[in-house]
């Protein structure tokens, strides 16, 4: 495949990225914009805390799969790994800062988790039971996404090293969009993910 051909997948996957679930869904069941509301951020955390459980379990899967599909694609059509790897970081980017959406988009946590999925699922099983085991102990989403980010490179060096620049990447974009939290949470003053603090940031 030539290589101008290649780089369609990172750009296709920035697209799908691009597209805020949230915000989507809100608009669908004429509900307030999740930009106005609590932590103002389009992601499944924050529309799970002002009160449409159900529309979060949505906006997660969703967010998933748009980073899940385009990586899972370029890597059983066999893609060189740095166009893998570029795939990966395009979707989670075009959620961070999406084209359709003034580029004020999410966190990328659900939407890395899936995009490190077709890697291996051990890989993101371990993300997943981290972030579920620093939440459960200390009740701060932010503080399990961080967490789970930080550890995500060393749990990949274990099991597929080639990848762990890329997931690296991955990870300082994670930390990097919850910089505002890491800061509350040095000054205690971050909400839990089951309190109503309008502060919250997720």
């Amino acid at each position: 495949m030539p290589n101008y051909l290649l780089f369609l997948f990172p750009i296709l996957a920035y697209l799908l990225g691009s597209i805020s679930s949230a915000i989507l869904l809100h608009r669908l069941y004429h509900l307030p914009d999740p930009r106005t509301l609590g932590s103002k951020n389009p992601g499944a955390v924050n529309t799970f805390r002002n009160g449409h459980t159900k529309i979060a379990l949505c906006v997660f899967i969703f967010d998933v799969l748009k980073g899940m599909l385009p990586v899972w694609i370029a890597y059983r059509l066999g893609l060189p790994l740095f166009y893998v790897s570029l795939t990966a970081l395009a979707s989670c980017i075009g959620h961070a800062y999406p084209v359709f959406f003034n580029f004020k988009g999410g966190k990328c946590v659900a939407t890395a988790l899936g995009a490190v999925a077709p890697i291996g699922f051990d890989l993101s099983g371990l993300m997943i039971a981290t972030w579920l085991i620093v939440l459960i102990l200390s009740g701060y989403s932010s503080l399990a996404s961080i967490v789970a980010a930080v550890a995500a490179p060393i749990y990949i060096w274990w099991f597929r090293p080639e990848y762990t620049f890329a997931v690296a990447m991955l990870s300082c974009l994670i930390i990097w969009r919850h910089h505002e939290n890491l800061e509350r949470l040095w000054r205690r003053q971050e909400p839990k993910i089951f309190s109503k603090s309008k502060n919250d940031n997720y």
